[in-house]
């Protein structure tokens, strides 16, 4: 009996192990939540072609679109946590967490947190032949003229949404957010000036940039932007300003440590060879892998905590 027992505990010590070793011996599949050929899909179809490369195993992007990524996230969250299934989300969750009284999913606790993939500042942008020349000029106008002044975002919200509200919390100032469905119009808007200015990522904005019909007035994130060089960010003048938004891999809750250990490794190799970089910096963004899940998870909690604070002080419903 002593013996039966002893062989029944060596047994299971080594399942981990031989989980980790079996891992993967068919095809993964990394869903994403929004349309194909937008930022989220091209950053997924970038990591699987990588994962796929590390693991020996085919990595399949499957696109679960609806609810601003929420659907993906909920398919994620009741799947089998065995590693097949894994989901690249973005900024955007945590900004439905901060927007939603409830969800069928907890955004933090239902999933197992592998790696930061990209991060990416957004840009604060008027028609080159717009009156503001600076973020300053903003913050001048809209305190002497509040309400005057008006933003596009893609809906309300939306990360483009709250970061306008962030800017008006932390300037003392009072703006008219012009929200629409997505698509192309708030760009358009701004490029024919019947709305003032524009919070949107550099992938959105840079093509006219360049081209000479936007002007960047400033970058959100704490640091200048190696896409747009000579272009400052917005804490500069307006104290304390921070937004960037994101990209992360993830499962559902439960993976065994061995296989998140093996994804996570294979996250960090694909994420430091150069043609990968290269090609998440077409997207806009920068490869941030993390040090650990933990670490994702920590910033996420954040993130969405960041956002519930804006939520709230701008008395902006949740739905």
């Amino acid at each position: 009996m002593i013996r039966t027992a002893l062989f029944c505990f060596s047994t299971l010590i080594g399942m981990p192990l031989a989980v980790a070793q079996a891992f993967p011996d068919k095809p993964i599949t990394l869903v994403q939540g929004f349309a194909a050929g937008g930022n989220a899909d091209t950053i997924a179809r970038i990591m699987a072609q990588g994962l796929s490369r590390e693991l020996g195993q085919p990595v399949v992007v499957e696109a679960r679109t609806g609810a601003g990524g929420n659907l993906a996230s909920a398919a994620v969250a009741r799947a089998r946590p065995d590693g097949y299934t894994l989901i690249l989300l973005t900024g955007g969750h945590a900004v439905s967490a901060a927007m939603y009284k409830s969800q069928s999913f907890d955004p933090v606790e239902d999933f197992d947190w592998l790696s930061m993939v990209t991060r990416f500042p957004f840009v604060l942008a008027t028609a080159s032949d717009s009156p503001f020349k600076t973020v300053g000029d903003v913050v001048r106008v809209a305190k002497s003229q509040p309400g005057t002044v008006s933003y596009s975002s893609v809906g309300v919200g939306s990360t483009q949404h709250l970061s306008g509200e962030l800017f008006q919390s932390l300037a003392g100032v009072q703006m008219n957010h012009i929200p629409y469905r997505g698509g192309a119009a708030p760009l358009q808007d701004v490029l024919t000036r019947r709305v003032d200015l524009m919070f949107d990522s550099v992938t959105v904005t840079k093509g006219q940039i360049d081209s000479g019909k936007l002007r960047a007035l400033g970058v959100t994130s704490v640091d200048p932007s190696p896409f747009l060089p000579g272009v400052v960010p917005l804490r500069e003048t307006v104290k304390d300003f921070d937004v960037n938004s994101w990209t992360a891999l993830a499962g559902p809750k439960g993976l065994p440590a061995p296989v998140a250990q093996k994804i996570h490794a294979a996250t960090l190799k694909v994420l430091a060879d150069p043609a990968v970089v290269k090609q998440l910096e077409g997207t806009g963004g920068l490869a941030s892998p993390s040090a650990s899940g933990l670490e994702m998870k920590q910033y996420v909690q954040t993130q969405i905590g960041k956002w519930k604070k804006v939520v709230q002080e701008a008395n902006i419903p949740q739905q």
